[in-house]
């Protein structure tokens, strides 16, 4: 049987509290993500896929380190990082947001979590926010403090995973509204619970607060989902791709503006704040961009796995190349191969054919329009999410 000392890149990468628990669980393989290890394997990714969209999956996502601001210049300090309006922002609730350096370009796009009048928690994507937001700090003039606090997400994502929350909580947490959180308790474990998660499903992310008990907590979830077909799973790169979700450091980066990401319903330039980029995006949507992002389906055979390079797309043989595919999948509900890539402007038309150079040879593709399933997030923000 696997043994968690079986793992090791060094002490300098970080164990969650629940990594002894994914390992005894049958988790076989892991990666970094911010400086610790996210388990990456659990078998075969289509039927951990499969388990996610007809049932329900625990993930550990530790990795999601919280970034906490307080002090009284705490709400003032927060959208002085994000491009997104947080004026109408009530205490409890949460919101995606981007941050963006001074140029424009994306260095993380979290969730933000308000607790309290001046109380936040960024929840972060695979980059050092919390270096950037002290960085900040120490010249802007306001009464805060940052710092990374004792806390550890779990994601119980799926269908199920409504009754499996009823069963932990009561039928109260039924009431919980998409991208709002809670503060619980269970089993005298410390926790907050909020209505999202990275999976385009019903969904909740379960923040531990007390780091010794991680390995409890991982047990009591599993011990109450199991008869309702819980199982130990991992973030879903097929299911992330059919939402349209990024992947920071793959769709986007320090070099990614929000405008061609398609987000510019996140990026309020009539706000009163000045937020830090707030120039520079003003002055990219005046000049307009010259690539955005595209979904893309591609021919031939189902991909054997998630690309591991950016492949380049052209639009004909004697054309350079026009852009590149940043995440790949073959999606078995689909039947397709799926992609987001970024592509010219002038190729993201839907309808228009490229040729992708895929790493074992050339793939027609079709700029069609994405997300590529559930568009309008019925899954996560309809009926379903109260069930």
């Amino acid at each position: 049987m696997t043994q968690p000392e079986d793992f090791g890149f060094g002490t300098q990468i970080r164990k969650s509290p629940y990594f002894d628990a994914t390992v005894r669980w049958g988790a076989t393989g892991f990666s970094v993500y911010n400086h610790m290890y996210i388990p990456r394997d659990f078998g075969d990714p289509e039927q951990n896929f499969w388990n996610l969209v007809n049932d329900a999956i625990l993930c550990d996502v530790a990795v999601e380190r919280q970034v906490e601001i307080t002090g009284p210049d705490a709400a003032r300090f927060m959208q002085t990082l994000t491009c997104r309006d947080l004026s109408s922002m009530a205490v409890g609730q949460c919101k995606y947001i981007l941050i963006t350096n001074a140029q424009g370009g994306l260095l993380n796009d979290p969730v933000l979590l308000r607790l309290g009048e001046n109380h936040f928690w960024i929840s972060l994507a695979d980059s050092d926010i919390l270096l950037w937001a002290q960085g900040v700090a120490v010249h802007a003039g306001m009464d805060v403090n940052i710092g990374e606090p004792d806390v550890s997400p779990l994601q119980l994502q799926g269908p199920k995973s409504g009754e499996i929350m009823k069963a932990l909580f009561g039928d109260g947490i039924s009431d919980l509204k998409y991208y709002w959180l809670r503060h619980v308790e269970l089993d005298g474990i410390p926790l907050v619970v909020s209505r999202t998660g990275w999976s385009s499903e019903l969904g909740y992310e379960i923040y531990l607060q007390d780091g010794s008990r991680g390995d409890d907590l991982w047990e009591l979830i599993m011990a109450a989902g199991q008869p309702m077909g819980l199982k130990p799973g991992h973030t879903s790169s097929i299911r992330r791709i059919e939402g349209g979700m990024l992947s920071y450091h793959a769709d986007a980066d320090i070099h990614t503006n929000p405008f061609e990401l398609n987000l510019d319903r996140l990026v309020n330039l009539d706000a009163e704040a000045d937020f830090i980029g707030k120039d520079a995006l003003r002055a990219i949507k005046a000049q307009g961009v010259s690539r955005r992002q595209v979904g893309l389906v591609l021919d031939g055979p189902a991909l054997a796995g998630p690309n591991t390079s950016f492949w380049p797309i052209v639009s004909d043989g004697a054309n350079p190349t026009v852009g590149r595919v940043t995440s790949a999948v073959y999606s078995p509900r689909l039947e397709k191969n799926i992609a987001l890539a970024m592509v010219a402007v002038d190729e993201t038309a839907v309808g228009t054919r490229l040729t992708v150079h895929a790493g074992h040879g050339p793939l027609e593709a079709t700029v069609v329009e994405y997300p590529f399933f559930d568009p309008k997030k019925s899954i996560t923000t309809g009926q379903a999410a109260t069930a």
